[in-house]
């Protein structure tokens, strides 16, 4: 595809196909995402129509079934050997243009009359137009054979005409020299035409593949295929790549999972943690258990998520569908208009007037309406996946550019979501070298969630031998004996602790280690504040943005925490529709509402907000209601998701702008609109240079959202 004329015969072609709910077509990524039934309408078919219509499609094998991994990868990278088979094969002739051009410039205007001059400089052109422009002129036939028009037909046009005038001229020089005036020839303007078009396309797609990047990137970072079945044993060794997701059985090392988070410092793992598809084992040797393999790893849904978002489409962009649709018939036929002008008001106007037509054929440029929104939504949706932050479809982007006030849900969002130990305080020194091993023994024992949290403060600690005669108190505790003294962990102590009041007082559950004499160590436990959240929160603020807290929680431990992140505004003990009936209020009253959750109670809020950002360790409902969702579950990543928005809404505006503008201006200096006044004339070769230069300003100001 060429330009957004050549998107919409395509996307058209599809969405006509009997079977196919909805089609959306992308000039950026060449790239096509169908909603379809394959009951009514199978792939084959799909590609068939696409192939009628003078382009082609390619599909996965088994399209119309799930997919596998392996078939999707087979497509992809056919489609990029292809693409990068036409790239070079672009270059070539752009070059041979290049060099073509400036030879007829040379020989035209650098040398005096000789004979057969003329038929040296046609010779040269026609290679120039014929060879090196053939994919402008059979692409152009193929649209005109389907009663069709689009970039390439313009292109060949304009430089069909000026050759084929010239070569009349030059064969006929008398039809103009009996009327008293010279018989031009315009053979450099032809060459320069296909040459400044040809290196636009090139510096164009250079480009493009730089707003693609991202997704190339992800699909690099799959891991070697192998034959896994989920519950197998994987032996990781140090710096490869963990080929599926799955827990950690045995061993012990540091994983990169900067791919998916978007954080630089790997992450410790050792037995029970999580590893991911695609992340790199740095240092020890691991054994994963597999739990999900091939399409089904978070690292397939990322790239399918990211693919999506990058083919879907702004609403926005369906305008400029509508005009780009008519563009390519709108000027040739203000091409003809201008052409009749001069032949009737001119003395000369059939020069003139074949002269300005094509002018007005080269300027206009539907290929920088084509290529203002797509290039800035992949170049912004590629963006947030590297930082971590996977951005649903084009519309979520863009809505993010508009929202007032952020409601946060607590639990899993400010807080980490589950019980660590926030303080332990020993008597001295001596009860902590003699108790940690006991405390840590006992715990080991226990089955209440409070358990795994000490279990965790104390990871680095021995368990201590010969702890017995164990006993669960539902309510108060646990009790056993070691070295035959009685040892006690729960909310009971024989003496009073100052430190728990305090403690008690910031919302967090209190615990008391004793031997029944004297307390050996006091233990606050709670969900724990996420060390990103106040930061979150006053970057929050700082752009703009009011921060509300929503939660279930009971009121004290809701203040508490808004207190420490910053947040004014908080709503405690508010059940799932509760949530949704308060964003809908703040709908009413003007605001765009973004919700932030990470549980199955939010998804009904998450739903009714303008934005629904999940936080990526959350559940798997919050995740698919959301059109956000964080990987890391790094609330800072919010604020940086609101600026990327902001940037890319910019850019659009800005691309946009560029190119109604450029072809509002273009098309009528071009046509002669200043000549009655100045007796300016535009020449075709600047026409070329210039339309190709609006292609390429558009692609890479969008190419400023991946710095």
């Amino acid at each position: 595809m060429g330009c957004a004329a050549c998107v919409a015969r395509v996307e058209n072609t599809l969405k006509n196909q009997k079977g196919v709910a909805g089609a959306s077509v992308s000039l950026a990524s060449n790239s096509a995402q169908v909603d379809y039934d394959p009951q009514i309408v199978s792939a084959g078919d799909l590609k068939k129509a696409v192939q009628d219509a003078g382009y082609d499609l390619l599909v996965p094998e088994d399209a119309d079934d799930e997919s596998d991994l392996d078939a999707e990868s087979a497509a992809e990278a056919e489609a990029e050997r292809q693409r990068e088979d036409d790239y070079q094969a672009l270059r070539r002739d752009m070059i041979l243009a290049v060099v073509l051009a400036a030879l007829i410039m040379l020989v035209g205007m650098g040398f005096q009359p000789f004979p057969g001059k003329g038929w040296v400089l046609a010779a040269m052109a026609a290679v120039s137009v014929f060879w090196c422009g053939r994919r402008f002129i059979r692409t152009a036939w193929k649209q005109a054979r389907h009663g069709s028009s689009n970039m390439d037909t313009l292109v060949a046009l304009s430089t069909c005409i000026s050759f084929f005038f010239s070569l009349f001229n030059l064969i006929f020089p008398q039809v103009w020299t009996s009327r008293g005036l010279e018989a031009r020839l315009y053979f450099e303007s032809s060459s320069m035409i296909v040459a400044f078009i040809l290196l636009g396309r090139v510096l164009e797609e250079r480009a493009k593949r730089g707003t693609t990047a991202s997704i190339r990137q992800l699909i690099g970072l799959q891991p070697r295929q192998v034959s896994v079945r989920v519950g197998e044993l994987v032996q990781v060794r140090p710096g490869e790549r963990i080929p599926v997701d799955g827990v950690v059985a045995e061993g012990s090392s540091f994983v990169d999972e900067s791919m998916l988070t978007g954080e630089p410092l790997p992450d410790r793992k050792q037995a029970g943690s999580k590893v991911y598809a695609g992340t790199i084992n740095q240092k020890g040797a691991l054994t994963v258990r597999a739990e999900k393999v091939g399409k089904d790893t978070m690292l397939s849904a990322i790239i399918r998520m990211v693919r999506d978002a990058q083919g879907s489409k702004a609403r926005i962009q369906q305008t400029v569908d509508k005009v780009a649709a008519i563009f390519v018939p709108v000027i040739i036929g203000i091409s003809l208009l201008t052409f009749l002008c001069w032949a009737f008001l001119a003395d000369d106007g059939i020069a003139r007037g074949l002269l300005s037509m094509v002018t007005v054929l080269v300027i206009a440029c539907p290929c920088s309406l084509g290529l203002a929104t797509p290039t800035a939504l992949i170049a912004g949706i590629g963006k947030g996946a590297s930082q971590g932050i996977l951005i649903r479809d084009a519309d979520s982007l863009q809505v993010a550019s508009q929202v007032s006030t952020v409601v946060l849900d607590k639990t899993g969002t400010l807080t980490v979501g589950h019980p660590e130990v926030t303080d332990i305080q020993w008597i001295d020194d001596t009860a902590r070298q003699d108790g940690e091993g006991i405390l840590k023994a006992m715990e080991a024992r226990s089955e209440h969630p409070l358990a795994e949290a000490i279990l965790r403060s104390l990871s680095e600690v021995d368990a201590a031998d010969g702890v017995e005669a164990f006993e669960s108190m539902p309510g108060e505790g646990i009790r056993a004996i070691h070295g035959g003294r009685r040892y006690f962990v729960g909310n009971r102590a024989p003496q009073k602790c100052s430190i728990s009041d305090t403690w008690r007082a910031e919302g967090k559950t209190v615990m008391f280690f004793h031997d029944y004499e004297r307390v050996l160590a006091v233990i606050a436990v709670a969900d724990a504040i996420r060390d990103s959240s106040a930061r979150a929160v006053r970057q929050l603020k700082d752009a703009g943005v009011k921060a509300v807290l929503l939660t279930g929680d009971n009121e004290d431990a809701a203040r508490v925490v808004a207190s420490q992140v910053g947040i004014e505004e908080v709503h405690a003990g508010m059940f799932p529709q509760d949530k949704a009936f308060y964003i809908k209020n703040l709908q009413a009253s003007g605001k765009k509402v973004a919700m932030v959750g990470d549980g199955i109670n939010d998804s009904a809020a998450l739903a009714q907000a303008d934005l629904s950002v999940a936080m990526g360790q959350g559940s798997d409902i919050a995740i698919s209601t959301a059109m956000v969702t964080i990987v890391a579950s790094d609330l800072e990543k919010l604020p940086q998701l609101f600026k990327l928005s902001r940037k890319t809404s910019r850019i659009i505006r800005e691309n946009l702008g560029w190119a109604f503008l450029y072809n509002v201006i273009a098309v009528p200096v071009a046509a002669g609109l200043f000549y009655p006044v100045s007796g300016f004339v535009l020449n075709p070769m600047i026409a070329a240079a210039a339309m190709a230069l609006s292609s390429v300003l558009v692609v890479t100001n969008s190419l400023r959202l991946r710095r």
